[in-house]
């Protein structure tokens, strides 16, 4: 009887897909109706989405489509059937980021493409309320790779965008573009302004060890940008499925508050992650490159860290070769014997291993040497690691880097990923992965002058940008300099570690610094949050300027820069923020100097008040709201 009604539903399915299909069988809405995506099978052109949002064109023309070493689903596809769309909900929690309870909803459905033989390539699309995601899923044939992806999106000429080059490491700017030149790979996130007011951010989530990175690129037509993968031949297996395409897509704030990156990600993988632990850590590689040689200064950042009431301390490169007054060991006791919890970088040994690069070398790449690498670190209380200098994304280093995450679970390590890829969803899945580089960050101040001029308006393209996707170790709040200097104020630097979220926030300046920063300004960074129960945009635009307020119990920090090289006053209303009644502030700025702080006393503020806060050139401020009228 099963068997029956089983064959009764297959061939009920046979006749219901071989019906010509309406309108509405090709558009989905998201469940709040504001963006409607339409799929198109032209004869005799290529198969893809149109997107608008609130009746506004966002995308014109997403195309699809896969390539194989023995298929191909290209131009003249056909619909063979279209599944009815199903609401889809994401309710989980982080451990860091935005926010620590997630919710978000789709309609989600799937299309069944044919190509002219007959092979059938499947696509998921959900719809959410903050944008578009979808993947492909392919049974590959045995000994099959994958060769291309036909994935396009039409940015039309003329239209705002912020897009970094593709580059290893994914260090670069995000400076404003209107006609996509000069064509060529570009990397993720990518964010445009399709219409006045209406953005989409473009990346990647969801990779997994049967994946390889991808970037974009217009080298073919300026206003189009296909998806090209790292790896030219990726095997593929049966129920292969590639990674999520997203495109987050809105208002400014929209974008900024998503978390769409990590909602369609794997859920978390780890039984306990009772030993995870953000937090805040002294870093001594800004100051002094070399530091991490020097036992005697190591000390010194320990005893900072306890000072200020950070739980951890980075030893960074080099320390394999430490020398004046001890050891690894000494530093690491010295740290235990303050409260402070060590953390310890290493090589990714992958990439850059020669001509000058720092050690120690070789100890994580095979999995035995791995093994005894992260015992050892264990048994001498190191409570995460830093592994740096990394190359593409390829199969091989995806894989390389999801060992290592497994691997320093076991053994109750936090991970931070320097000079390597971007956040993909895996702060959700591996939360133990508190931080990654990626970002061009104040270690640029190190290398080159190129920061110097450009710092400000950078840093305010961020929270758009980058941020966006995940955590950022962008190591931010250095009032002093380090090789090159900084031209921003005390107060947009004191801004920064708030606007930019991270699990572990790296503290880059020297000692003596902080010790000589006012009591005010010191006690906010002893107790800076790096978990956070919400987060909004109050104002800005890209490069512009940027006002995000973020929200730790009862206490909102709200900070704010002004990226141009002209005064300016931030304008903001805390109605976004749902105040259940009168408030109390205080307000850090900058004195005319741009060198000290001006810290206005508590005062108390209405629910609905706008606020106005004046601004020095390349300034900023630092507001901290509390509810009720008494701090």
């Amino acid at each position: 009887m099963t068997h029956l009604f089983q064959t009764a539903c297959l061939l009920g399915l046979a006749f219901l897909t071989s019906l010509p299909l309406r309108a509405t069988d090709t558009e989905t809405l998201s469940p709040d109706q504001s963006i409607r995506v339409t799929l198109s099978c032209p004869a005799d052109g290529p198969t893809g989405f149109s997107v608008n949002y609130q009746d506004k064109e966002v995308f014109r023309h997403i195309n699809l489509g896969l390539q194989t070493d023995r298929r191909a689903w290209e131009k003249g596809l056909t619909l063979r059937s279209a599944f009815e769309a199903t609401l889809h909900t994401d309710d989980y929690t982080l451990l860091s980021g935005k926010r620590l309870h997630c919710t978000n909803r789709a309609n989600e459905r799937t299309f069944r493409l044919e190509n002219a033989d007959g092979q059938v390539l499947s696509v998921i699309l959900r719809v959410y309320d903050d944008g578009v995601a979808f993947r492909y899923a392919l049974d590959g044939e045995e000994g099959e790779h994958l060769t291309g992806e036909r994935t396009a999106y039409d940015i039309p000429e003329g239209r705002p965008r912020w897009m970094p080059r593709h580059l290893v490491g994914n260090e670069d700017f995000f400076p404003l573009n209107t006609d996509g030149q000069p064509a060529g790979a570009w990397g993720y996130p990518s964010l445009c302004e399709p219409t006045d007011g209406v953005y989409a951010l473009l990346t990647e989530s969801g990779l997994n060890r049967s994946h390889c990175g991808s970037y974009l690129d217009n080298s073919l037509r300026s206003d189009n940008y296909r998806i090209r993968l790292v790896d030219r031949s990726l095997p593929l297996t049966n129920g292969w499925l590639s990674p999520w395409r997203i495109a987050i897509i809105g208002t400014a704030a929209t974008v900024v508050e998503s978390t769409l990156v990590t909602d369609v990600a794997d859920p978390c993988r780890l039984d306990d992650t009772s030993w995870v632990e953000p937090g805040v850590a002294s870093w001594i590689y800004w100051a002094h490159n070399h530091g991490s040689r020097d036992c005697a200064l190591l000390k010194e950042y320990v005893d900072l860290a306890a000072d200020m009431g950070w739980p951890y301390t980075l030893i960074d490169a080099e320390w394999d070769s430490m020398s004046n007054g001890g050891t690894i060991e000494t530093v690491a006791d010295y740290a235990h014997s303050k409260g402070v919890k060590p953390l310890l970088w290493y090589n990714s040994s992958t990439n850059w291993v020669s001509h000058g690069a720092p050690g120690p070398f070789y100890r994580l790449n095979d999995r035995n040497k791995r093994e005894q690498e992260f015992a050892w670190l264990e048994k001498e209380g190191f409570k995460g690691v830093k592994i740096d200098f990394f190359p593409d994304d390829s199969l091989s280093v995806i894989n390389y880097y999801i060992d290592l995450l497994e691997d320093a679970a076991r053994h109750h390590l936090t991970v931070n990923f320097h000079g390597g890829i971007l956040p993909k969803g895996w702060q959700r899945t591996y939360p133990h992965l508190l931080t990654q580089e990626a970002v061009y960050g104040a270690e640029w101040y190190n290398n080159n002058a190129v920061l110097t001029d450009r710092a400000a308006c950078h840093n305010a393209t961020l929270p758009f940008t980058r941020n966006v996707i995940g955590p950022m170790d962008y190591t931010p709040g250095t009032f002093s300099d380090s090789q090159h200097p900084h031209i921003t104020t005390h107060a947009h630097e004191l801004a920064l570690p708030l606007l930019f979220e991270s699990g572990m926030q790296h503290m880059p300046d020297r000692p003596s610094v902080y010790r000589e920063l006012p009591e005010t300004v010191r006690r906010l960074l002893s107790t800076l949050p790096t978990v956070w129960d919400d987060t909004r945009l109050l104002a800005g635009t890209p490069g512009d300027h940027v006002v995000i307020a973020r929200r730790k119990g009862k206490v909102w920090y709200i900070a704010g820069i002004n990226g141009k090289d002209t005064a300016a006053t931030l304008k903001f209303s805390l109605q976004r923020l749902s105040l259940g009644g009168s408030c109390t502030v205080y307000l850090i700025t900058d004195e005319a100097d741009g060198r000290h702080f001006h810290i206005e006393p508590s005062t108390p503020v209405s629910p609905d008040n706008v606020l106005h806060t004046d601004c020095l050139p390349r300034g900023g401020f630092v507001l901290i709201l509390t509810e009720g009228t008494d701090n």
